[in-house]
C-alpha cells in the first residue's frame, strides 16, 4: 500500500535581494569610514634668551646650579642627593633677604627639574621668585 506523501517544496532564500542589501551596506561603510593618518611626534624646543651686556647691575642672586647628570651646587657648595630641601632651609635662615636663581643644564631630565622645584616649595620658597636660566651646550 502506498501512501500519498505531499512533496515538500524546499524553502529557498532569495539571493538577489540579499546581494542588494550587502552592496548598500558596503557602500555605506566605505563612505562613512574615516581613515586614520599616522601622526608625527611634535618636538618642542623652548626658546632660549642670549645674555645681553648691560650697564645696569641687577640684584645679585645666589645660584642653584644643576648639571646634566643632576649634581646640584648651591653657591658653589655641593649639595648631596636628597638634601636640597634642608640646605635651602638653612640657606634661608643664614641669608634671609637673599634671592635665588636656578641655572640648569639643557640636557637635565624634566623629572629632576621638577624635584628641585618641589624642594624649593617645601623649603618655603615660591617658584615664581626663582627665575630659571637654561644653559645650552658650550
Amino acid at each position: 500500500m502506498k501512501f500519498h506523501r505531499p512533496v515538500r517544496a524546499r524553502s529557498q532564500i532569495q539571493i538577489i535581494p540579499l546581494i542588494d542589501i550587502l552592496l548598500i551596506l558596503l557602500i555605506f561603510f566605505v563612505v562613512t569610514t574615516s581613515f586614520k593618518k599616522p601622526r608625527d611626534v611634535l618636538r618642542i624646543e623652548l626658546p632660549t634668551v642670549k645674555e645681553i651686556q648691560s650697564d645696569q647691575v641687577g640684584d645679585t642672586r645666589s645660584v642653584i646650579a644643576v648639571d646634566a647628570v643632576g649634581n646640584i651646587t648651591l653657591d658653589s657648595l655641593a649639595v648631596p642627593e636628597g638634601l636640597l630641601e634642608s640646605y635651602l632651609a638653612a640657606f634661608q635662615k643664614q641669608n634671609p633677604g637673599r634671592k635665588l636663581e636656578l641655572e640648569a643644564d639643557k640636557r637635565l631630565p624634566l623629572e629632576r627639574l621638577l624635584q628641585i622645584w618641589d624642594s624649593l616649595t617645601k623649603a618655603g620658597i615660591s617658584i615664581k621668585e626663582v627665575p630659571a636660566r637654561i644653559i645650552g651646550p658650550k
